[in-house]
């Protein structure tokens, strides 16, 4: 029997969650039904039909991961310490949310890109639900300090509560950015990238040696990379090696196998096809 998978968001066709996934299942000769569905306003009712016909697992990409942690009958624990959820597995009481965008994040930074992370003071640009996956991930990885910066500091503020680390964790205003120091790595969970914005920011917040990530990826992570390297990043890396370790994460936990990420990763590099956004 085919098992049905889909990704669910808003926008959401260019997704390469179906094809990531699609390729793992390859590796054991699965045969899985994985589709992107874009959900632009009820994402509860869409998720619902799904289930009806027969969906057994999801992933959650923006906007929907804290409206997904909501709807989850059960959480896992780095699900319940991020407040969002980016896959839903189906059972008898309903939906099982977890979060694999932390682990992700650590695998591809640590493994394919063998940064140290510990001890590192960490700026992270946004409290939405990316930001939530990644930042407890961050924090048992041995970072040093978390800055959380958003637009809307309220967010931000309740981002920081929600983490109860008050020694390690703290928010501050965006225009607190000129001062608040330098940082070892910088990350963008931002959607500025996205809405074609420029990054104005201050090259005092990278110190002589600091590296810079985007949670997107493609021409999503152009503008924030691009002050990354105008900055003299030791790296500067964008969210795709995350968004394959992120989708291993889950199909592990779906199928009970865990793919060989690295001929998926460099595929993707290598393809002619136009990556947008991060999922």
């Amino acid at each position: 029997m085919t098992l049905r998978y889909a990704v669910f968001g808003h926008p959401v066709a260019h997704s390469l969650s179906p094809r990531i996934h699609r390729a793992f299942a390859s590796q054991f000769q699965l045969d899985i039904d994985y589709q992107a569905i874009e959900v632009d306003g009820d994402f509860p009712d869409a998720l619902q039909r799904f289930a009806e016909a027969g969906g057994v697992g999801a992933n959650v990409t923006l906007p929907y991961k804290e409206a997904a942690y909501a709807l989850s009958a059960t959480t896992s624990d780095r699900a319940r310490r991020a407040g969002a959820v980016n896959m839903l597995t189906r059972r008898a009481d309903g939906w099982a949310g977890d979060n694999t965008d932390g682990a992700g994040l650590v695998r591809d930074l640590t493994e394919r890109h063998r940064l140290d992370l510990r001890g590192r003071r960490v700026l992270l640009l946004g409290a939405g639900g990316a930001a939530h996956g990644v930042a407890p991930a961050l924090l048992d990885a041995g970072i040093d300090s978390l800055v959380v910066v958003n637009r809307h500091t309220d967010r931000a503020d309740r981002m920081v509560d929600q983490l109860s680390e008050p020694d390690r964790v703290s928010s501050r205003y965006w225009d607190d950015l000129e001062t608040i120091g330098g940082f070892e790595l910088v990350i963008n969970a931002t959607s500025a990238g996205r809405e074609h914005r420029q990054f104005q920011l201050p090259f005092s917040l990278a110190k002589p040696r600091f590296d810079a990530v985007d949670l997107n990826y493609g021409e999503g992570a152009i503008a924030f990379l691009a002050w990354a390297r105008a900055a003299h990043a030791d790296h500067a890396i964008d969210g795709l090696g995350m968004l394959v370790e992120q989708a291993a994460e889950c199909f592990e936990a779906w199928h009970g196998k865990r793919p060989d990420t690295e001929p998926v990763y460099q595929e993707l590099c290598a393809s002619s096809v136009t990556l947008r956004t991060g999922d």
